[in-house]
């Protein structure tokens, strides 16, 4: 090859790369003003837009058995080690996280198992905000998921299913977000146990919710983690930001935790628009 190939070949490669990595700063800018930002199209793959889906993992965030579902312990300081590092104990079932097939099941996959296939998948949102906001123990229906086929099409392959009752947007309030009674039962929206076995008969992978269980709040049977999550599927809770993406389109990317035998994880979870 001529030498002037070469430099020219050299100068693309450069170009490139600039390209790339002010996209990438461009991005992280973004992400640091709010939840929706600017997608480069090289990584979105045609989608305009970021949409965080993710609750802050804290000591603050409301826990379904109630005590925090994070520490962090500082072992050791810059100020005197010349590096920051905490150590951390964190409830695998705490603010947005996934339930692993094992997390209800004697011998489901792991969350370590889930195969990556299963973790970039379209996003369908059902909106059952109104009638949560008039009853805090609404459910998804078999009819919700109807209606949502009927305007949208089949469900499409390992896609995810969400639910939206705008209970997102409760959680800086504990006893709004839990709503537990006198006699210490909670009330938020869920999915029906017969909505997640019409669920079962299409290839829906996963299904969430923007609440600390797939169940509703009364259930005393986990009967819609006993129904879904042994048939080989996971699901995600506490879910955020389904108040920003479409019905239909979106694609969901779950950043599973990869701890080997863990029963779910904590997640860091965008979808793109």
């Amino acid at each position: 090859m001529c030498d002037i190939c070469v430099m020219n070949r050299v100068k693309e490669r450069m170009l490139s790369r600039r390209q790339f990595f002010s996209a990438s700063a461009g991005l992280a800018a973004g992400a640091a003003l709010g939840g929706v930002v600017a997608a480069p199209p090289a990584m979105a793959q045609g989608h305009g837009s970021v949409v965080d889906m993710s609750h802050k993992l804290s000591p603050d965030f409301p826990t379904f058995f109630g005590p925090p579902g994070i520490s962090m312990e500082q072992e050791f300081a810059f100020e005197s080690d010349g590096f920051n590092l905490f150590n951390l104990s964190i409830n695998e079932h705490t603010a947005t996280h996934i339930d692993a097939p094992l997390h209800f099941s004697a011998d489901g996959a792991s969350v370590d198992e889930i195969p990556v296939t299963d973790l970039v998948v379209p996003l369908c949102v059902i909106d059952i905000a109104a009638k949560a906001a008039e009853n805090p123990d609404a459910q998804v229906t078999p009819d919700d998921l109807q209606a949502w086929i009927d305007a949208n099409g089949d469900i499409p392959d390992r896609a995810c299913v969400a639910m939206h009752s705008g209970w997102a947007a409760k959680s800086g309030n504990a006893e709004q977000f839990v709503g537990r009674d006198d006699d210490g039962v909670g009330h938020w929206p869920g999915f029906h146990v017969e909505a997640t076995q019409m669920l079962l008969e299409t290839g829906a992978g996963a299904i969430a919710v923007d609440t600390l269980s797939l169940d509703h709040g009364p259930s005393a049977d986990f009967a819609t983690h006993y129904a879904w999550l042994p048939e080989g599927r996971y699901g995600i809770e506490n879910l955020a930001g389904l108040e920003n993406v479409p019905a239909a389109g979106a694609t969901l990317v779950v950043g599973a935790p990869n701890h080997v035998g863990g029963t779910g994880g904590p997640a860091r979870i965008f979808a793109l628009v």
